[in-house]
């Protein structure tokens, strides 16, 4: 009798486990933590966080995870969170399937509720 040892579980959970490091390993990599050196004077350069609104191929719009499904609810929305930060940039991510016209409707409502410039997020190719 010869006792073999099955290899197959191990291989399966070792793939599922490189799968999901090498999802989770870019998510986790913003900046290199460093220390930065003190100064006496200086001006403080922290920026914002901006406000993330999506626009989704189904033309749903989100801020955050919270959907917005009608123009009203999203434009309290943002007077809310220029009332509490009017410094707050605003970042449009729209997917790449959605007409110019589906865009500037958002643009147009964002305006309506007082933003005055929205940025646009892009992803860059790489060559």
């Amino acid at each position: 009798m010869k006792a073999d040892i099955n290899v197959t579980p191990l291989v399966d959970v070792v793939l599922v486990l490189l799968i999901i490091f090498m999802v989770v390993t870019p998510l986790s990599q913003q900046d290199k933590e460093v220390t930065l050196p003190t100064a006496a004077q200086g001006e403080p350069r922290e920026k914002p966080e901006p406000l993330v609104f999506s626009l989704t191929a189904d033309k749903m719009l989100y801020v955050g995870n919270e959907s917005f499904p009608d123009a009203a609810r999203f434009q309290e929305r943002v007077q809310q969170e220029l009332r509490a930060r009017p410094d707050r940039k605003l970042l449009l991510k729209a997917d790449e399937t959605l007409t110019c016209g589906d865009v500037l409707g958002v643009l147009q409502q964002s305006r309506d509720a007082g933003a005055l410039k929205v940025s646009l997020g892009i992803s860059m190719r790489k060559n």
